[in-house]
């Protein structure tokens, strides 16, 4: 009875486990059961290692293609490309054009190539006779060596900042040379050719310096006055103007006066010279008239001698003339019509 009964009690424990953890099957070989599998469907087996190959070597090329064209660099027309090994230049390029650069160890630079123009900063200089002026005024430059440029300046921005110190220094020297005067008057102004003079002395200090740009031309854009002194100078430039305004008026005054003198005299030496003229021919005229009358009036002596008195009558008798005549006198008679 307690046998029967330890065995039911074993029965149900066991069952109890099982209902617990479910039953365990024995495992079976999964590489065994594949190729069963696949033979039992017909199929070739795969083989991993081969296609684990192809990877990688897909993976390599894509990897050297991707490389490759990280590295080829174009050169543009209006632009210099530096190759950098560790920092220091190996070459540039300066063709246009496809290249390429080691990878990991080159790097490239870029720098134009064509003309630029730098605008200087605004700078006060003292002149010869100890007065200050400021200066503004602007560089047209280009790089020309590009290694030398890299190695000495290291970049584009210390180039131009070691070219605005030259540049002033220059400035400031062949200015400081003249009055303050000579620089601000037009007229008397001794600075024809000091943006010429600046950029040759420039182009010297950079030359000999090695930085591998050359200035093509300084102009000074504008001098400006401080603001103490543009009050003074104005007044002074005003006083100058009226002086030359008189000076040209007085001159003026002048040669009116000259031109209206010798105007005169040559109207008068014309005037002389036409009475002069005029004096001849009427000379000559009375005396062909005169031979003239004494032809005609030799013809008849009688009608000369009435013309004659009729001419006298004419300048002697005027419109209040009274003339008191006998009756018996011939011009009487001539008067009242009874001259036979």
């Amino acid at each position: 009875m307690s046998n029967n009964n330890n065995n039911q009690f074993d029965g149900d424990l066991e069952k109890f486990v099982r209902g617990l953890f479910g039953e365990k099957k024995p495992k079976k070989n999964k590489i065994s059961n594949i190729q069963d599998v696949k033979i039992e469907k017909g199929k070739k087996p795969v083989n991993l290692r081969q296609w684990g190959k192809s990877a990688i070597l897909l993976t390599a090329i894509f990897a050297v293609l991707i490389i490759i064209v990280a590295n080829i660099y174009v050169v543009k027309e209006n632009e210099y490309k530096v190759v950098r090994q560790f920092g220091e230049v190996v070459r540039y390029e300066k063709e246009p054009g496809l290249h390429f650069k080691i990878p990991f160890i080159q790097s490239v630079t870029t720098l134009p190539k064509n003309l630029m123009t730098y605008d200087m900063t605004e700078e006060e200089i003292n002149t010869l006779d100890k007065k200050r002026i400021i200066i503004d005024n602007y560089a047209v430059w280009h790089v020309t060596d590009p290694k030398a440029l890299i190695s000495n300046a290291r970049s584009l921005v210390n180039a131009e900042s070691r070219m605005e110190e030259f540049i002033y220094s220059v400035i400031r020297t062949e200015l400081g040379q003249l009055n303050y005067d000579d620089i601000i008057n037009d007229e008397n102004s001794s600075r024809g050719s000091i943006n010429d003079q600046v950029t040759q002395k420039v182009n010297e200090l950079l030359t000999k310096d090695n930085y591998g740009i050359e200035v093509v031309d300084v102009r000074i854009r504008r001098t400006d006055l401080p603001e103490e002194n543009e009050q003074s100078v104005y007044t002074r430039m005003i006083s100058e103007r009226e002086s030359i305004a008189q000076k040209y008026l007085s001159e003026g005054d002048a040669e009116k006066r000259r031109i209206e003198a010798q105007t005169d005299r040559q109207v008068k030496e014309l005037l002389a010279t036409a009475d002069k003229e005029a004096s001849l021919i009427i000379a000559a005229g009375e005396s062909e008239a005169a031979k003239v009358y004494n032809r005609a009036f030799s013809k008849d002596p009688e009608f000369y001698e009435l013309y004659r008195t009729l001419e006298s009558y004419k300048k002697t008798i005027g419109d209040d003339t009274v003339i008191i005549l006998p009756s018996d006198s011939p011009y009487a008679q001539i008067l009242s019509g009874s001259l036979d």
